[in-house]
């Protein structure tokens, strides 16, 4: 092979490790595997944790209750019997055999359930008590990754500050592949949520590191927020596949199925990172980033941390109580609980790519406004469906609204970053993705609690009211004021002079020349 062909792949890497566009592609990649493992385990969880439990623990009792009876069967005590010469009901003591009951004139209808526990419609699961209390497992078990990513996040903030993205992304990659493997072949609730919360360690590597990638890289605020609409479409885009690919591979091949199919994936994902990323290389950030205390004091970025945490909170306390809802009331086989997520993960993919671009037109305080206020509605309405045809237009106006958010707030906490503390994006998007985790957390956790508390109509009303209150707040976020701003504040209303200071440096050309420093000096 002549020399000049040897070196064409290398040639490729080169200008792909320079490529802003490849770099969007690996985070893409990585939100997108990361939301599939989120949201496959949606549908599976609450059927597998019926089928090994609780029809488990009753197959024992199960063969007694099919034995062949004895040729004389006794009637239960005092069973209240039928007659059809005079249409007449008598009560027969037990003494009373069936073979007597069948040549006299009482036939004895088959034994009836005691009054209180009536029978389930046909066609729906048994175990009710089971099933309420299971609402409150699976929200615990969802919760276990959000709960860790949360505790997680502001180290792995610091990480990237300290080492660069490139490492942290591809530590994410290799604890995500863990947890799907062990996801496949975990037989017990113990072990998943083991599995679960090990998935909230890789996650808080991945899109931490991966987000503050995609700050550094595109640097104007217009081209960011296109960058964050594709990224976050990635996102949409695992929600979306997951649910149904999960549902429709427990149903027709197994459980461990889908779960083998996304350990393959993440792996063609590292592949890519290792090439693209180059991991081993360690890129220090320049300049010392603001200190997460110092930007959860910051209003406007809590304002913005708040919408992201209670509307995805809404979506959060779906996931494990609308699949039991809907196995106790419409009697939903398997394959419809994933499926009824799909309108919902459909309208947040066309939501976050078409709101990428016209949130920034429109005004993203405006975008995020309008958006919590549609989910509050959309989840006013989710208890009004009697099928799943009826849950398509509040999940698909739930997904819509929550792609309008996403998409306005991430570039929003950007901004921020750059309009009022250090361009250093590290720590801001940790506290984003603490503010997501937060809504993953607190929502599962207490929504399976709420459930079997008061119901899951009720529930659905008290997150609704949530996100319709806080809407107006996003108001505050029209026109953040920057540094410079709140010192010709503070001048107006004190006599006093004040003197500004730029909080960075003007950065010079190098090499430096014999003039740099008296540029230097009349640019000051």
């Amino acid at each position: 092979m002549p020399p000049a062909a040897e070196r064409v792949p290398w040639r490729w890497l080169a200008a792909g490790r320079a490529s802003r566009s490849l770099v969007l592609v690996v985070v893409f990649v990585a939100l997108l595997l990361d939301n599939m493992l989120l949201t496959v385990v949606v549908p599976i969880v609450p059927t597998f944790l019926y089928t090994t439990e609780y029809e488990g623990a009753n197959s024992s009792v199960a063969p007694a209750r099919t034995e062949p009876a004895p040729p004389a069967l006794k009637a239960p005590p005092f069973s209240s019997m039928f007659s059809y010469f005079d249409n007449t009901t008598v009560t027969v003591s037990g003494s009373t055999s069936a073979m007597e009951l069948v040549n006299g004139t009482e036939i004895s209808p088959p034994s009836q359930p005691p009054a209180t526990s009536p029978p389930p419609p046909s066609g729906c699961l048994e175990g009710e008590e089971f099933l309420a209390k299971e609402n409150v497992r699976v929200g615990l078990l969802f919760a276990s990754k959000a709960l860790v990513q949360l505790v997680v996040n502001p180290s792995v903030g610091l990480l990237t500050n300290r080492i660069g993205y490139h490492i942290p992304m591809f530590i994410g990659f290799v604890i995500m592949f863990l947890s799907t493997v062990m996801f496949a072949f975990s037989g017990t609730y113990t072990l998943l949520f083991i599995a679960r919360a090990l998935q909230g360690i890789g996650s808080s590597f991945s899109s931490v590191a991966g987000l503050g990638m995609l700050a550094s890289v595109y640097t104007d605020d217009f081209e960011r927020g296109n960058a964050m609409g594709i990224a976050l479409g990635g996102l949409a885009l695992g929600v979306l596949i997951g649910a149904p690919f999960g549902s429709v591979m427990y149903e027709f091949v197994g459980k461990s199925s889908p779960f083998l199919v996304l350990a393959f994936l993440a792996l063609l994902d590292g592949a890519l990172q290792l090439c693209i990323l180059q991991p081993s290389k360690i890129c220090p950030e320049s300049t010392k980033g603001t200190p997460v205390f110092t930007l959860l004091r910051d209003p406007y970025i809590l304002v913005a941390a708040g919408a992201l945490c209670f509307s995805n909170m809404g979506v959060a306390m779906l996931e494990p109580t609308l699949p039991i809802w809907m196995m106790q009331t419409m009697c939903s086989p398997k394959w419809q609980l994933g499926m009824a997520f799909l309108p919902a993960s459909i309208s947040y993919l066309i939501g976050t790519n078409l709101f990428g671009i016209l949130a920034n037109k429109m005004g993203r305080w405006l975008c995020s406004l309008i958006g919590m206020a549609v989910v509050g509605i959309s989840l006013l309405c989710v208890p009004l469906a009697k099928n799943i045809y009826g849950l398509i237009g509040p999940n698909g106006g739930l997904g819509f609204a929550i792609g309008m958010v996403d998409s306005a707030m991430m570039p929003i906490m950007g901004y921020l970053v750059d309009l009022r503390h250090t361009s250093v994006y590290g720590n801001v998007y940790a506290i984003a993705d603490v503010a997501f985790c937060m809504g993953f957390a607190i929502g599962p956790s207490t929504g399976g609690a709420i459930v079997r508390a008061i119901g899951f109509p009720w529930l659905m009303v008290i997150i609704g009211v949530i996100n319709i209150a806080y809407a107006p707040l996003c108001w505050c976020l029209r026109n953040p004021p920057a540094k410079e701003e709140k010192i010709a504040i503070l001048s107006q209303e004190c006599p006093m002079q004040t003197k500004s200071y730029t909080t960075q440096k003007t950065l010079r050309d190098f090499p430096l020349t014999d003039d740099s420093d008296v540029e230097a000096e009349s640019a000051e």
